[in-house]
């Protein structure tokens, strides 16, 4: 099956240590596990999409408790140069927690033939999961790959997960880890 693996929100203006952020230890601490996951995706096939924050200044979404941050055109709204890019990977900027919403990531997937959508990034239980929910909508299927996903604190992305691993919509939505999906993925070549 044809999967894209999407890396949600990984940008400069959260992880590069010039803004304290809770999420930014978990999400640097599961890099590893995401660059393994990008190099051996690839080799299998796998489309890369890295879905950025891409806000304006004046975003309504500053109106409540979030921090102003990834301004479109600015080096904060930029995939952290950490993560393993390469061409041929997509970068699709976005403005809401959803990489699904009014963006084209729909048609993109369509045109590349892709079923299956691997979701990985930060955080968990806001843009990882609302991407997730929307592939179902989209009818696509989705897997949320655990080890290569952070949300504020480890009990948050916990119960996150655990919450969706035995959920009705199974095998259409499934939690797995990097290295179940790559093992799955080697077994069943698109």
């Amino acid at each position: 099956m044809k999967s894209a693996i999407l890396v949600i929100d990984m940008v400069k203006d959260t992880l590069d240590g010039t803004h304290s952020y809770p999420i930014t230890p978990q999400a640097l601490a599961m890099l590893p596990a995401l660059n393994h996951l990008l190099i051996e995706g690839r080799r299998l096939g796998s489309q890369i999409i890295f879905s950025t924050d891409s806000f304006l200044e004046e975003d309504f979404i500053f109106k409540g408790r979030m921090k102003a941050h990834a301004i479109r055109g600015t080096r904060g709204a930029e995939t952290i140069d950490e993560l393993d890019q390469r061409p041929g990977d997509i970068h699709l900027p976005k403005r809401r927690f959803s990489a699904f919403f009014k963006t084209d990531l729909d048609q993109t997937l369509r045109v590349k033939g892709i079923e299956l959508v691997a979701v990985t990034g930060i955080a968990t239980n806001f843009c990882v999961l609302a991407t997730a929910l929307d592939a179902i909508c989209y009818d696509f299927r989705a897997v949320i790959i655990e080890d290569c996903a952070a949300a504020f604190d480890l009990a948050t992305h916990t119960r996150t997960v655990d919450n969706y691993r035995r959920n009705p919509l199974n095998p259409l939505f499934r939690v797995m880890t990097s290295h179940d999906f790559l093992r799955e993925q080697a077994e069943n070549p698109a």
